[in-house]
């Protein structure tokens, strides 16, 4: 009992430890240069954005369990 105990304690400390300050190079750093073509650097948040290709959108439901689904002809038994 006292290692669930542990667990949860951990699992608590670890979901506090959030960053609360904006985002800053470390001292004696800068960020990266700007780009060919761009006049600015880009700040640390835009950094951090992701690109729609990295994150795309759903663009299809997803199938309800109740559907009937098509055949999969790669949907085999395990052979022996």
């Amino acid at each position: 009992m006292t290692r669930i105990a542990a667990i949860a304690v951990a699992a608590m400390l670890l979901a506090a430890c959030g960053q609360r300050a904006p985002l800053t190079p470390p001292p004696g750093e800068t960020l990266p240069p700007p780009a060919y073509g761009e006049s600015q650097s880009p700040t640390a948040e835009q950094l951090l954005e992701l690109d729609p290709q990295a994150a795309p959108e759903r663009s299809v439901e997803l199938r309800r369990e109740s559907e009937e689904r098509e055949d999969d002809p790669f949907d085999l038994p395990p052979e022996n």
